[in-house]
């Protein structure tokens, strides 16, 4: 992280020289070689407090979606009214993609 620092401050005065020479372009690189610094320092002290997920919390959450799925199913039965058949088969669609794995997310 040192290092990533000193070369962005670095890079950073370098496009501050170029810029006071007459570089029109180097006064956004200037800027820019800052912002970078910051964002890898903000990158690295999220990478370092990223919390996992527990078990406890991922069976929440799946308790909590098919709670979830459960009463959808139950209201869209429960409902009187004719459905449009096109949304009928857009829904099913949806219902068959609920039950497909997920995909891993990262930090997930």
């Amino acid at each position: 992280m040192i290092l990533w620092v000193a070369s962005c401050g670095l890079a950073a005065w370098w496009q501050v020289g170029r810029a006071i020479q007459g570089n029109g372009l180097s006064y956004m690189y200037a800027i820019e070689w800052p912002a970078f610094g910051v964002l890898g320092v903000l990158g690295w002290f999220a990478l370092l407090n990223m919390e996992k997920v527990t078990e406890h919390q991922e069976q929440a959450r799946r308790e909590y979606e098919e709670k979830m799925r459960a009463q959808a199913l139950a209201a869209r039965n429960a409902s009187d009214e004719a459905e449009d058949p096109t949304m009928a088969a857009y829904n099913d669609h949806l219902a068959e993609l609920s039950t497909q794995p997920k995909k891993k997310l990262w930090g997930h």
